[in-house]
């Protein structure tokens, strides 16, 4: 299935959102793949093609793993998230995500957010209070959330089972199903389960809105709508939207002083704040022209199949019952899990490779192409160590990068480094411009579809193009015999170059800025190549050139150890 089109002429405005990550801790490799990555390479190429794209993420920063691992740290929750976010902004900074704001769900505009949402939500009749059984631990004086409660699991018999979910099993659990429950903070053993009054968002009178909506999305992906639909063919529940939890979102409402908005409501509401925060950082900019925009903006989602019931059911259901006019995404992008050698990475276990890892190891560039080019789109993809130096030594190394070296490094030689005016182009270079006006189409319209890894392939194919067209016709040999011949495929050699770093820009753009720099282009947004006329001849004659650096040295066996023992701590 393909997204809708995205074509100049039919939208301006692009606004994207990647799912946020969590807090607790440098995320590995799987998170990257699924949502962040994907969406700057989506991100940059609307930029590319000219359209006013606003990329927002941020950090989640509330809900029981925070607490939990601020305690572990023997710090106070708000300073262990402000380091958190400290760290998880600049590895996403060195990783060359191009948002346009990184936030934080903990600062005032979701506050704010979150309860003029909640306040909405009430007004409309969709609130309720109920009371519930929870578990409670007179040691600590408190109730205790169902990540909280530590125990047997009753199925497996995993001693360290949580309330929620049995990790052993993966069974879902209740706290109060627990055989000897106990505090995850104190480890007391007194727990008692008692009744507590919280609120619950009435999903259930929202069932026919959000089918008609789901049901109207028929481009989305299949994973996407199915997970969606699924939910609501099972029979939705209403969400307690409440917590007794210090950290979070206040509710404002009497009585439930001492509770906080559950993490799943505010955090996807964190979208919006941070377009708040991006409007207050300079004047003239109104974060409303795009989530008011209604149809003029096309707005699109990235995120883990994890967290596609919240994007298709309950951020929908807090924006649809609120009556806001609030913009619901208009495509949602959901992905399949990153395995890291046949088993699931591991955040606890710290198992896999983790971004702070990988870009002690390798440049950035070098987990953006591999993630990239073997998304987990339609299946669940297993990294190796072996599959992914396989992958960068052949497309980085072999393929992308011995086309920059072996071109403009003969440029250099045989014409002092400037770009030769002779000769005319021929039939030869006439047919290259056609078969590259074939493929710039097909790669555009892979990222309209927003299929990824097609992306990747159809960049690959522009830079083999480029490699077969040299090798055919060989300026090396015909300089000896010819020189106008061979400075027409010289000059029509460095302008391959340039499209081929071009196109690669969404993938790998700090080694493709370090291509066009050699090529004495001013950095920024390089636009997208309309045609093969204009792709092989951006680059006039005349323009001297620098030969950059090895761009992609292999990978060899000392970088394959080093990978693998990281993996493993």
């Amino acid at each position: 299935m393909s997204a809708p089109d995205t074509t100049e002429g039919s939208m301006t405005k692009v606004l994207i959102t990647s799912a946020l990550p969590y807090i607790n801790g440098v995320k590995h490799l799987g998170n990257i793949a699924g949502s962040l990555l994907p969406a700057d390479i989506h991100a940059r190429f609307c930029r590319q093609v000219g359209h006013d794209v606003l990329f927002l993420c941020g950090t989640d920063e509330h809900g029981t793993p925070a607490e939990l691992a601020a305690h572990a740290a023997g710090g106070a929750v708000a300073d262990y998230c402000a380091r958190q976010h400290a760290i998880q902004a600049d590895i996403y900074r060195r990783f060359g995500f191009s948002f346009d704001h990184f936030s934080r769900t903990s600062g005032a505009a979701n506050h704010a957010l979150t309860q003029a949402l909640f306040r909405h939500l009430d007004a409309a009749g969709f609130i309720e209070e109920r009371t519930v059984r929870q578990a409670y631990s007179p040691a600590e004086g408190r109730f205790l959330p169902d990540r909280y409660v530590i125990g047997t699991c009753p199925h497996c018999g995993d001693a360290n089972a949580r309330g929620d979910q049995c990790e052993a099993c993966t069974r879902v659990l209740d706290p109060h199903e627990l055989i000897a429950p106990r505090s995850a903070i104190s480890g007391a053993g007194d727990i008692e389960f008692r009744e507590s009054r919280h609120l619950f968002l009435r999903q259930s009178a929202l069932v026919p809105r959000l089918r008609r909506w789901i049901e109207a999305q028929r481009d989305w992906p299949l994973l996407v709508r199915s997970i969606g639909l699924k939910w609501l063919d099972e029979g939705l529940q209403d969400r307690c939207i409440t917590r007794d939890l210090s950290w979070g979102v206040p509710v404002p409402r009497p009585g439930f002083e001492d509770k906080v908005f559950y993490v799943w409501f505010d955090a996807p509401i964190g979208y919006i704040a941070a377009a708040v925060e991006w409007a207050q950082a300079l004047p003239g900019r109104d974060w409303r022209a795009w989530w008011e925009g209604g149809a003029a903006v096309r707005y699109v989602q990235f995120l883990g199949k994890d967290n596609v019931p919240f994007h298709t059911i309950g951020f929908p259901a807090t924006i649809i019952g609120s009556g806001q006019a609030l913009k619901l995404p208009d495509y949602i992008k959901g992905f399949h899990w990153l395995a890291y050698e046949g088993g699931k990475f591991s955040t606890s276990q710290r198992r896999g490779i983790f971004a702070d890892t990988a870009l002690a190891v390798l440049p950035a560039d070098c987990w953006r192409w591999w993630l990239a080019a073997n998304a987990p789109e339609s299946a669940d993809v297993d990294f190796t160590v072996t599959r992914f130096r396989d992958g960068i030594n052949k497309d980085l190394a072999d393929t992308f990068g011995n086309l920059v070296n072996r071109c403009l490094t003969f440029t250099a030689a045989a014409f002092d480094a400037a770009v030769p005016a002779d000769g005319e182009p021929g039939p030869r270079e006439q047919q290259l411009a056609s078969d590259l006006d074939h493929h710039l189409g097909r790669l555009r319209g892979y990222h309209e579809a927003l299929t990824l890894r097609h992306a990747a392939e159809g960049v690959r194919t522009i830079w083999r193009l480029a490699n077969s067209y040299l090798a055919e016709t060989a300026p090396w040999t015909v300089i000896k015999t010819d020189r106008n011949r061979a400075a027409v495929i010289i000059r029509t050699g460095v302008n391959l170059v340039r499209t081929a770093a071009v196109v690669a820009w969404p993938f790998i753009p700090d080694a493709a800025s370090r291509v066009l720099r050699a090529l004495g282009e001013e950095v920024g947004i390089p636009p997208w190549v309309a045609s093969g006329v204009q792709a092989l001849g951006a680059v006039e004659a005349g323009r001297c050139i620098s030969v950059p650096p090895v761009l992609f040295p292999k990978i060899g066996d000392d970088i394959e150890r080093r990978l693998t023992g990281a993996a493993h701590h």
